[in-house]
């Protein structure tokens, strides 16, 4: 299973992966049924999760609803930090994960708009550089590992900022590697197997490190680095299988 899915992963665009999802990740789910791990979205429970990303890392990938570690503390993060669930919001999701939106979608206070430049599943066609949206339209963007894979980051950054309404935020999760203090970045490298040997995956174009939060802030975020796995004790951070260095990442635009 793990070399079946570090080829797919490599090999298979990202449009393909999601539409193949549909049809397999069912049956799956019953072959991974157990009570060890569980899925705090879905709340289904499973002897272990599946192995996902292009070195086929173990145990990452929910076998129901598709989740990985940082979908599922984001989950969380939403139910206890955030009025999401509650309040009358607008709410734009680019690169929408398959574990949120339908979910998401059933909530009667969210005005709930998906929007990407490839995805299938994605209501609104757009490039996060140059989104078709007006300025100040959503209350909330959650925009999770988008970044890294994009030249224009800054520009990207502050398309984000543009439409968010004042007072709004929006949560920009990427990859960090927090033994870096600052992020490293070579526009001259280009070939898939070079950008994987620098960036860790063919269609990356950055590694980022400690200094992300200050990206951030150059873009105009008021930015709060969250350390909410804290709030998890050990065996829960391995039942849920979640990473323990994640940091959230939330970004208010400011009111005045």
């Amino acid at each position: 299973m793990k070399n079946i899915i570090k080829f797919l992963v490599r090999k298979v665009p990202r449009p393909i992966l999601i539409k193949l999802s549909l049809i397999f990740r069912k049956p799956i789910s019953l072959f991974y049924k157990g009570t060890k791990h569980e899925c705090p979205i879905c709340e289904k429970s499973f002897r272990k999760f599946l192995p996902y990303g292009n070195k086929g890392a173990d145990n990452r990938l929910c076998p129901n609803c598709l989740s990985l570690e940082r979908h599922r503390l984001l989950w969380l993060y939403f139910k206890s930090k955030t009025k999401i669930f509650n309040d009358k919001l607008s709410l734009l999701h680019i690169a929408p994960e398959q574990p949120y939106i339908s979910r998401f979608k059933k909530l009667e206070n969210l005005d709930y708009t998906t929007a990407d430049l490839v995805s299938p599943i994605a209501d609104v066609k757009t490039d996060i550089r140059d989104m078709v949206f007006d300025s100040e339209k959503f209350d909330i963007v959650i925009c999770n590992h988008v970044l890294e894979h994009i030249d224009k980051e800054q520009v990207a950054m502050k398309e984000v900022l543009r439409v968010l309404k004042k007072g709004g935020f929006a949560i920009l999760q990427v990859p960090i590697d927090y033994n870096r203090d600052v992020t490293y970045e070579d526009a001259s490298i280009t070939s898939p197997a070079e950008r994987e040997k620098n960036f860790g995956q063919y269609d990356h174009l950055r590694v980022y490190g400690k200094d992300y939060s200050k990206r951030l802030t150059k873009a105009g975020f008021e930015v709060v680095e969250d350390d909410f796995i804290n709030n998890f004790s050990a065996e829960e951070i391995e039942k849920f299988r979640f990473d323990k260095n994640e940091i959230i990442y939330f970004c208010k635009k400011a009111i005045l």
